[in-house]
């Protein structure tokens, strides 16, 4: 049950990551007898420089590609079935190519990326997997009329540029991606979002009654993050309100106030907001105002 709980988390998490810089589908029938690919994805423009936010992830979403994410480490079976996958996809490119009467371009056919946590020299060689000097190691790619990557997630390097790819990974390796995305700045376009799916990751396990030892830790570490951002949140609405309240006050006894003021009034912390509040009824004009703020900015 876990399993599939944790593929549609992974889903979930591709298809967010993904979204601002291409068409996604997720998940994607190629065949009758309901075989579906995880993420599908065909970038916008292949020569997009934002990209680099996602760091190795974002180097695979530069050209058409299929993301097939496990969170156990993938079989033999499993890696067959993806390529089949691939392969049912270039057939139906060609299709479409004959019937429009032109060539199938080898860009045009999606790169497979098969993310698993670990795969054995037995499974790497078995399917002629090598690594090339541009990829960092964990990166295989199988012979080139393949069009295949298998991903071996906990031999990435812990880096920035694979932070992206290691949330998908299990144990040690995701608990540490965990600790990094929280470390990024409040501010980072991914991270806000990112929580919010292992947030949502958590309840769904909690629910589960049979619940791994991964999965627990992962459950452990999870619920100190949610309390601290719900925390924030909360004191973030409070002062936000705070703030609506002594602009609201302001306009009455003054009429509209510039722009300018109410950025400055914007940029308050709470402690000033509070300062704010115990004096404004003492203002007789809005220079009063002004002369509270600049001596709030010279003590800064």
């Amino acid at each position: 049950m876990t399993r599939f709980i944790h593929d549609q988390f992974s889903k979930d998490y591709l298809e967010e990551l993904l979204k601002p810089y291409g068409e996604i589908q997720a998940p994607s029938r190629v065949a009758a007898e309901v075989r579906e690919i995880d993420v599908l994805f065909s970038p916008f423009s292949p020569q997009n420089a934002s990209l680099e936010i996602l760091g190795l992830l974002g180097k695979m979403a530069t050209k058409p590609a299929i993301f097939e994410p496990f969170r156990n480490p993938a079989a033999k079976e499993e890696i067959c079935d993806c390529l089949l996958k691939l392969l049912e996809v270039r057939s139906a490119l060609q299709r479409e190519a004959n019937r429009n009467k032109t060539s199938i371009q080898n860009i045009e056919v999606p790169q497979l990326w098969i993310l698993t946590p670990t795969a054995s020299s037995t499974i790497l060689s078995g399917f002629g997997a090598t690594q090339k000097p541009d990829w960092v190691a964990g990166v295989h790619f199988l012979p080139e009329y393949l069009r295949t990557v298998i991903v071996a997630l906990h031999q990435l390097p812990c880096t920035q540029e694979t932070l992206w790819l290691r949330v998908l990974g299990r144990g040690t390796v995701q608990k540490q991606a965990i600790d990094e995305l929280a470390a990024l700045p409040a501010n980072h376009p991914f991270r806000k979002v990112t929580l919010e799916l292992l947030y949502n990751l958590q309840k769904n396990l909690n629910i589960n009654q049979q619940i791994e030892t991964d999965d627990r830790e992962l459950v452990m570490r999870l619920a100190p993050l949610y309390q601290e951002d719900r925390e924030k949140a909360r004191q973030e609405g409070e002062q936000l309100g705070e703030k609506q309240i002594i602009l609201r006050l302001l306009k009455r006894r003054f009429g509209e106030l510039e722009l300018s003021l109410i950025e400055q009034i914007q940029e308050l912390s709470t402690d000033e907001l509070e300062s704010l509040g115990d004096v404004l009824l003492d203002f007789s004009e809005v220079g009063d105002l002004e002369v509270w703020l600049r001596e709030k900015a010279s003590q800064q």
